[in-house]
């Protein structure tokens, strides 16, 4: 955790961009696998319940929750194309996807990265230091500075409880706009 601020700039631009995703109407779409869907869960629960302060209902969606999606799909298909059908059903342009993956390179991941830029979606790649497959689909990256996948995890969500709570701040000052941070 001590390397995080290397991360800094990624991180704020990052959460710059979510902030201008959703003052423009869009949405956030995250994707990823084991622990890293746990937290896709986690940071899309913390936008459309609350963080920390009670307010208007956040459009963010985990693609690593409905059961019968997952299963039906990675039975008639492939799973390596398991997010990449849900964000080509689902993402619109102006959303942006959220691609978690602690090596950069989970084909599903990267899969999903490069459809969403097809269709118009900004993508967030958080990663640990690799440069894996998925950071050229990524409109900004935020690789953590680590290749202990516990300790990218643990700063996955420190990053994703960051962002909640600034862009919460934000809509609770009616001030959500780009680059104030």
């Amino acid at each position: 955790m001590t390397q995080l601020p290397k991360c800094h700039e990624a991180i704020t631009k990052a959460g710059d961009l979510l902030q201008a995703t959703l003052r423009h109407g869009g949405k956030i779409l995250l994707c990823g696998n084991g622990g890293s869907a746990a937290d896709c869960q986690h940071i899309a629960a913390e936008f459309v319940v609350r963080y920390e302060q009670r307010r208007k209902a956040l459009p963010a969606i985990a693609l690593t929750t409905d059961s019968s999606i997952l299963t039906a799909h990675s039975n008639d298909y492939e799973f390596a194309s398991v997010f990449a059908r849900q964000v080509e059903a689902i993402g619109r342009k102006g959303d942006c996807l959220i691609a978690i993956s602690t090596s950069g390179n989970s084909s599903n991941i990267v899969k999903a990265a490069e459809t969403a830029r097809k269709q118009g979606l900004s993508v967030i790649a958080l990663t640990g230091s690799n440069d894996g497959a998925l950071l050229p689909f990524a409109t900004v990256a935020v690789q953590v500075p680590s290749t202990i996948t516990a300790r990218i995890q643990e700063a996955h969500i420190l990053i994703g409880h960051w962002w909640c709570a600034l862009i919460e701040d934000r809509f609770i000052e009616g001030q959500l706009t780009a680059g104030e941070w």
